[in-house]
């Protein structure tokens, strides 16, 4: 759960079960002990990964782990990690966006090293990445063109896209290109079942877009008058319905998030939201990551 703006409550991590309609708050980040100084006047949690028996955390220039009873046992950081927003996990490495630098960074999960950097630019629709070792200076500068914030990680490359991105673009060993068209604004859009799955984020939907077929299932909204602080937020950012965060339970069933706080269960095989859990009322804050717990 993630707030609108610097400074403010930011929720902390949650624990949802949906057949129940049930959730708890297992960390709270104002109450985590962690200095915010000189940490770019953070504006709580990004992405989520589970390995194992540990839980990594992004919050923007830093991954934090904890173990699964949400004790705080380690923290990474790098010069060229800067406004982190999503994990992804694959074969012993970790992926995360580096959204302040236009990269992707890559930690070994064995020796916990960050060992590679993939630094993208896009020259008039045509993408490249250059590769750096993330441990020495001065190889990456920063920048914010593409809004780099969702990656995704499997046997077939690692995947990434942003707000100012127009595709999904798959980085293999030997190249780099968009494999699906998206629309500006989106957040979390990964290869699936032949397709492309993501959040649609500028029209309050969830998009699932493959050959010759679309499917759209809108976020959930509430009655403007149950909404609170709506006036509260100087950054004129926050709204509801703003999808973020996502997760793959099945080969038709989705979680995904919105605001204001909550996580809602998609069934591509029906096209609609079949539950949706509520968290908070608040329109400041959204959803931001989402994992499956194991069970």
């Amino acid at each position: 759960m993630r707030g609108s703006q610097q400074g403010d409550s930011h929720g902390g991590l949650y624990l949802v079960d949906m057949e129940r309609g049930a959730s708890q708050q297992v960390l709270d980040w104002n109450a985590s002990g962690i200095s915010w100084d000189g940490r770019g006047a953070d504006r709580g949690l990004r992405g989520i990964a589970i390995v194992g028996q540990e839980v990594f955390i992004a919050a923007a220039d830093e991954l934090f782990v904890y173990d699964t009873r949400f004790r705080p046992l380690t923290s990474y950081r790098n010069p060229y990690l800067g406004h982190c927003h999503e994990l992804s996990v694959h074969q012993g490495k970790l992926y995360l966006t580096s959204t302040g630098f236009d990269a992707l960074l890559r930690m070994d999960l064995a020796t916990r090293q960050f060992d590679l950097g993939l630094k993208i630019s896009n020259d008039a629709g045509v993408y490249n990445v250059r590769a750096f070792d993330p441990r020495q200076p001065g190889l990456a500068a920063a920048s914010n063109a593409m809004h780099i914030n969702s990656v995704h990680a499997d046997s077939a490359g690692v995947f990434f896209s942003g707000r100012n991105v127009p595709a999904l673009v798959q980085i293999t060993r030997n190249a780099i290109g968009a494999v699906a068209g998206l629309p500006r604004g989106t957040h979390n859009a990964r290869p699936f079942r032949g397709g492309v799955l993501f959040n649609d984020t500028d029209s309050d939907a969830l998009v699932w877009a493959g050959p010759g077929k679309r499917m759209t299932i809108p976020v959930p909204r509430y009655d403007p008058a149950t909404l609170t602080h709506t006036d509260a937020d100087q950054t004129k950012v926050a709204r509801q319905a703003f999808g973020r965060g996502l997760c793959v339970l099945s080969d038709t069933l989705i979680a995904a998030g919105s605001s204001p706080t909550t996580v809602s269960l998609h069934d591509l095989g029906a096209g609609a939201c079949i539950a949706s859990h509520n968290i908070s009322l608040d329109v400041r804050n959204a959803a931001h990551g989402l994992a499956v717990w194991p069970s």
